[in-house]
């Protein structure tokens, strides 16, 4: 019954052709975020609902071995650089291959203090953009392994979405990219209107289905609904 009512709302629209397709909504954006590094999970700073900016800490390790790695690397650094530049003061007066070692030595140093700095940032889980945190499954205590992953938490973008089309594959070449899509969502008597911004390439051979992409905003993800691709005249 639905199904033939929007065809009758669209009777008279003036499009050449209207296809029908169903949609399942989806985050526009959305992410399963673990640790790449080992350790004890220290801090959560979010739950579920949590609205995170990008690159905001979200989780962390506990992290002081690291944090007293890095200051070791530090002081290196500190004293190899001064032993380099006393060198360079006297450059004309020692051999070259004792200078050699002194920049040796301070390059290695910097390095050590670039790998310990990284090191640190692992045991920090970041947003890897502004988002909504929809998912969470880890707590203070909680031991994590770099060698395998394990999602703790997961992230969608706050009100981005798209609605992901299935129409009969019959249509493949009059359906493109810019044509308006003509929907309800399940739940909502409001008419919206949204423009196709992909299409994928393949058919699905289970169901000889086509998909396509529409933006939307604001709607619940996994909510169904359906509609009619306007091709046009």
């Amino acid at each position: 019954m639905r199904k033939l009512l929007l065809s009758l709302m669209f009777l008279t629209s003036g499009y050449a052709q209207e296809i029908y397709a169903t949609f399942t909504v989806e985050a526009k954006q959305s992410a399963n975020l673990a640790f790449t590094s080992s350790g004890i999970v220290d801090k959560v700073y979010v739950d579920v609902g949590s609205v995170v900016k990008k690159d905001e800490t979200i989780a962390k390790l506990d992290n002081e071995d690291m944090k007293a790695f890095l200051t070791i690397a530090t002081t290196t650094l500190k004293y190899a650089k001064k032993a380099y530049d006393r060198q360079l003061s006297v450059k004309n007066l020692v051999d070259a291959s004792k200078l050699d070692s002194f920049a040796s030595a301070y390059e290695g140093a910097k390095a050590q203090v670039a790998y310990q700095k990284a090191l640190l940032d692992k045991t920090m889980l970041k947003a890897p953009f502004e988002g909504v945190i929809y998912e969470k499954m880890v707590e203070v205590g909680d031991a994590v392994s770099g060698a395998m992953l394990r999602t703790i938490l997961k992230i969608q973008t706050l009100s981005e979405r798209k609605l992901v089309l299935s129409f009969d594959q019959k249509y493949w070449k009059e359906v493109k990219v810019g044509e308006t899509f003509s929907y309800k969502v399940d739940g909502d008597e409001t008419q919206y209107q949204g423009k196709i911004t992909k299409l994928y390439p393949v058919a699905n051979t289970a169901n000889r289905k086509l998909i396509a992409e529409v933006e939307a905003k604001d709607f619940v993800v996994g909510l169904f609904g359906e509609g009619y691709i306007n091709v046009s005249k």
